[in-house]
C-alpha cells in the first residue's frame, strides 16, 4: 500500500446498473472511489440518492465496502438513479441512462467546501453535469480544491448528455483527463484537434495545461501523455465477463500512481493489469484485495 493515505474523492453520479444478470452498484465516481481506496487512498463519494429502497441499499453497500458516504445527500423529491445496461457478444455494455434522478440534484454545502479544501484528488465527469444543480456543485468543488491537487476530468460521452461548453469548462478547471478511443475522434471534431491520435493528445495537453492525459483503447491497451513523455501499453489479455467499471479502476490506478510519484510506464502497466482483472469479474466493484500482492505494482503504486 502507499505510505501516504491521500484524500481522494469520487464526485458525481451514483446509481444502479441494471445488468442482464441483476443490478450492480455503479456510477463512474463511486467505482473510482472504490478502487482508489483499495489501492490505499482514503476515499469518499460525493453524490445524491433518493429517499427510497434503492437509495437505502446503496447506503448499506457503501458502508459494507468501507467507503465514506458522509457526503452522499438524500433527496426526497427524486428517485435513486438507474441505468439499463445491455451487453453485446463481447461483453461491451450499452447504456440507457434515466433522467430526473437524485444525482442530477447534488446540493452544495459548507461541508463540501471543507472536503474540497483538503482533497488530494477528485475524479468527475461530464455526465453528472447534465443538470444545472449538479454542474454548479461540481464547478464549486473544483474551485475550492488546493492548487496542488489532481482534478481528473473523466469525460463521458453518453447519449446526448454532453456539450461543448461543459467539456471546455471542465478541461479548463482540470489538470488530468481520461477518455477512450471512441470518445477521442468526437472530441477532436468538437475542439478542432488533429485526427492523428498522438498529435491530438499532445494538443490537448498543451492547450489546457494538463499534467497528464490518459487514452484507453480496450484490448489494445492505453496511451499516457504528459508535457514531456508518452507511454504506450499493449494491454493484458482477459477473459471478459463484462467491462463495466474497468475504465474507472484504470483511472484510480493512474491517480494513485501520480500522487505517489511513480514512473509513468509503471503507472501504465499497473492500470492495465487492474483494468484487465476487473474485466474478468462481474460488475464494476469486484473484490480486488486478493490480487493486490500478485498483480505487480497494484499495492505499491
Amino acid at each position: 500500500m502507499s505510505e501516504n493515505q491521500y484524500n481522494v474523492i469520487g464526485l458525481g453520479e451514483i446509481l444502479w446498473d441494471l445488468l442482464p444478470g441483476g443490478k450492480e452498484l455503479g456510477g463512474a465516481p463511486a467505482n473510482f472511489a472504490y478502487h482508489a481506496q483499495a489501492l490505499g487512498a482514503q476515499s469518499c463519494v460525493v453524490s445524491c440518492v433518493g429517499a427510497d429502497p434503492l437509495g437505502d441499499e446503496i447506503l448499506s453497500l457503501l458502508d459494507n465496502a468501507g467507503l465514506d458516504r458522509t457526503y452522499l445527500a438524500v433527496d426526497k423529491n427524486h428517485p435513486t438513479g438507474t441505468v439499463s445496461v445491455t451487453l453485446d457478444a463481447n461483453g461491451v455494455p450499452s447504456y440507457v441512462i434515466h433522467t430526473d434522478v437524485a444525482w442530477d440534484c447534488i446540493p452544495w454545502s459548507n461541508e463540501l467546501e471543507e472536503v474540497a479544501a483538503h482533497a488530494d484528488a477528485v475524479c468527475f465527469g461530464s455526465l453528472c453535469q447534465r443538470s444545472a444543480i449538479s454542474r454548479e456543485t461540481v464547478q464549486k468543488f473544483l474551485t475550492c480544491m488546493p492548487e496542488t491537487s489532481l482534478r481528473v476530468f473523466d469525460i463521458n460521452m453518453r447519449q446526448s448528455y454532453y456539450s461543448l461548453d461543459v467539456i471546455v469548462e471542465s478541461l479548463t478547471r482540470s489538470n488530468v483527463m481520461k477518455l477512450n478511443d471512441e470518445e477521442l475522434p468526437i472530441l477532436c471534431k468538437m475542439l478542432g484537434l488533429s485526427m492523428d491520435t498522438n498529435e491530438a493528445l499532445n494538443e490537448l495537453v498543451e492547450r489546457y495545461s494538463l499534467k497528464l492525459i490518459a487514452l484507453t483503447r480496450g484490448s489494445r491497451g492505453s496511451i499516457l501523455c504528459t508535457p514531456n513523455q508518452t507511454s504506450e501499453h499493449r494491454g493484458y489479455p482477459a477473459k471478459i465477463v463484462d467491462t463495466v467499471g474497468a475504465g474507472d479502476s484504470f483511472t484510480a490506478a493512474i491517480v494513485m500512481g501520480m500522487l505517489n510519484g511513480t514512473d509513468l510506464d509503471k503507472i501504465n502497466d499497473t492500470a492495465n493489469r487492474l483494468a484487465a482483472y476487473v474485466c474478468s469479474q462481474k460488475g464494476a466493484m469486484p473484490k480486488i484485495s486478493s490480487i493486490l500482492s500478485s498483480v505487480e505494482g497494484c499495492g505499491q503504486i
